[in-house]
């Protein structure tokens, strides 16, 4: 189980200066340049050596992330956002994506919930409702032309998305010849 940005020592100091809001300083190219390069040290470090020993690897957040919010603000090129792909991940991609979907202004309610009274919203939860919705349309229009993503109704109990979440996972499972109860 990992995470995006980060997962590695020299990618998490990339998801503190990413989040922070620091980067935003260097524009779009240069932030998603250091998302990319997060990436690639995860990939290298965390990633591709637990799947060459067998395990199945979770992570939060990894390609389509970037395509939204980086190339979805029309500020980065989806040309030269492939081109870091390729490069940040050669070749190692997910054969399962799940997006965890729900009104934008519920999702709002529930990170500022998750953050506490005394921690400020990170750089992308500091932006308005209208901006979370676009990035929210963006990913449900990758799902629709991805294969490999199933698009989770998030709302509801955790318990409820639970079951909606593991229904999808047994499925793939299941067709990747993993043994699953």
């Amino acid at each position: 189980v990992t995470r995006e940005p980060g997962g590695t020592p020299g990618a998490e100091i990339m998801r503190h200066i990413l989040l922070s809001g620091v980067g935003e300083q260097f524009g779009a190219e240069m932030e998603a340049i250091l998302f990319s390069a997060a990436r690639h040290d995860h990939v290298k470090n965390v990633i591709e050596p637990a799947l060459d020993k067998g395990n199945i690897v979770l992570c939060d957040r990894f390609i389509d992330s970037t395509r939204v919010y980086q190339g979805g603000s029309g500020k980065v090129d989806m040309s030269f956002l492939h081109s870091l792909e390729d490069i940040a991940c050669d070749d190692c991609l997910p054969d399962l994506t799940l997006l965890l979907d729900m009104d934008p202004k519920e999702g709002m309610r529930r990170a500022k919930a998750r953050r506490g009274a005394d921690e400020k919203p990170d750089r992308f939860e500091k932006e308005a409702l209208a901006e979370q919705e676009k990035r929210r349309e963006g990913f449900l229009i990758i799902a629709r032309n991805e294969a490999r993503i199933r698009v989770i109704n998030a709302a509801g109990t955790v318990e409820a998305v639970e079951k909606r979440i593991w229904k999808d996972v047994k499925s793939v499972m299941s067709k990747k010849g993993f043994s699953v109860r």
